[in-house]
């Protein structure tokens, strides 16, 4: 009997995750097509036309936000005001793009994983290393490692395999750290490697736990690590944790997300956000209030009469109501969790992000995704969906994308391009890491030259001779 229910409800609970994952993807507009296709579709689904608050359901009599959720509970609180707000809250298009029009583009194109490597190796390529970068970075997956071996590109290419090595190990050391590499192991050893270079606390067994026990590392097996590399458990355990909080083993996870977002036919520069964050009273030293836009100001449900029409439907169209009312009921639920992970992400994110929203790029945290996913303990793609393709306005009113709250070098590049636009003279790569290193930064010399390249900041000697032509 235990059994019969359980693989009842399995179904149920796939559809449910499988649906509440695919609206968690959706933009505020997309939202709004899906919810207007299944009421179009579904006749148990029902819109009640008032005007009702999404985040408490209180009906709303007057214009504007609801009184009682866009409120803090405490004034002097750095906790962030996170709730559902209703399409008539935002203000139109038109408005935001004409007062706007002069300030730099809402949101970025989107940038493929293989396009945002080569950008940064660049530099660093030879004229004739170019298309062979260019193959091996085609030939990454959506967890950034290299799905082919480097004997089949170098017979495919007719380039020795030293020289393929060589473009390999440029791609690895770009960002994220450890993109290209063959295997997660490979691609753990190479993040390791990097983290020497600028970090004085990288466990002893680190390195040796990855290369000779990932499989007793993946399954816990601490003591057996212990006793197989003849040291004490609590070198084991704090490699362990070390590894978990700063190795990923899929590079572009750790960047990109679950999987790297395509292309769209037509980026859309200026499209309305989906998120919107603003100062209580216009005033910084307030909690920040956040408003998730719901493309709905009325109540989405099941039509309570539809049950009644079921137990007087006949016996041949009694299935097919049935099964438009578990539909039904399912969008709902769906929606109902898809927006409670949106407010659960953005009061942890914003609360993390806090001074980077009030003062800027410099200010951002390292902050990734699994990480975030630990703290809500939910999965890693879970956040990467709620995150993909998502906008966010800032008090300022600049338009940035979510992901933008996720990039764990904006601060560094942000610092950098500061140093460099103040330079009495132009700064080589090893000035540069000395001086981000008296602002808090600790960075190898080629990671300066990778963050350049990202800017589109030119080497030490050709801002020198850009100076001199002037």
């Amino acid at each position: 009997m235990l059994q019969r229910q359980t693989t009842g409800l399995r179904p149920l609970t796939t559809a449910h995750l499988a649906q509440t994952m695919t609206l968690l993807s959706l933009t505020t507009e997309e939202l709004q097509q899906e919810i207007d296709s299944e009421l179009a579709s579904n006749p148990a689904l029902e819109m009640v036309e008032e005007r009702r608050c999404p985040t408490c359901h209180r009906l709303l009599t007057d214009p504007g936000k609801c009184p009682v959720c866009s409120l803090p509970a405490n004034l002097n609180s750095e906790e962030p005001v996170v709730f559902l707000s209703p399409r008539e809250e935002f203000i139109s298009r038109k408005d935001y793009v004409d007062n706007t029009m002069d300030d730099e583009p809402f949101a970025p194109e989107v940038e493929e994983l293989p396009a945002y490597v080569l950008k940064q190796i660049a530099p660093d390529l030879d004229p004739n290393q170019r298309a062979l970068a260019a193959y091996l970075l085609t030939h990454l997956d959506e967890d950034g490692l290299l799905t082919t071996t480097l004997i089949e590109v170098s017979r495919y290419t007719h380039v020795p395999i030293s020289e393929v090595e060589k473009v390999k190990r440029l791609i690895q050391l770009a960002d994220p750290v450890g993109v290209g590499s063959s295997t997660p192991q490979e691609a753990l050893l190479v993040q390791l490697e990097v983290l020497k270079e600028t970090h004085d606390t990288v466990p002893a067994a680190a390195e040796r736990c990855i290369r000779e026990g990932m499989d007793q590392l993946s399954h816990h097996q601490y003591p057996e690590l212990a006793h197989k590399f003849d040291v004490p458990v609590k070198q084991i355990t704090l490699a362990a944790q070390f590894i978990s909080e700063n190795l990923y083993p899929f590079p572009a996870r750790a960047h990109w997300g679950d999987m790297r977002q395509p292309a769209h036919e037509e980026t859309q520069v200026y499209h309305q956000p989906d998120i919107l964050i603003n100062y209580l009273n216009d005033d910084p030293t307030k909690p920040l209030i956040v408003e998730i836009i719901m493309p709905i100001s009325g109540t989405l449900q099941v039509n309570p009469m539809f049950k009644q029409a079921i137990k007087e439907a006949s016996p041949e169209t009694k299935p097919d109501l049935k099964g438009d009312l578990e539909k039904a009921s399912l969008f709902v639920k769906c929606l109902q969790q898809r927006n409670h992970t949106m407010e659960r992400l953005l009061m942890r994110v914003v609360s993390l992000q806090r001074e980077f929203i009030l003062h800027g790029e410099k200010y951002l945290k390292p902050v990734t995704r699994a990480q975030i996913s630990r703290e809500m303990e939910v999965h890693e793609s879970t956040i990467s969906r709620a995150v993909a393709n998502k906008a966010v306005q800032l008090p300022n009113r600049r338009i940035v994308p979510l992901s933008e709250f996720f990039d764990r070098s904006l601060n560094i590049r942000s610092v950098l391009k500061e140093i460099i636009e103040g330079e009495p003279k132009p700064y080589s790569d090893s000035d540069l890491v000395e001086l981000l290193s008296e602002n808090g930064f600790n960075v190898a010399r080629r990671t300066v030259a990778k963050y350049r390249a990202i800017e589109g900041i030119l080497p030490a000697h050709l801002r020198k001779a850009m100076a001199k032509g002037k």
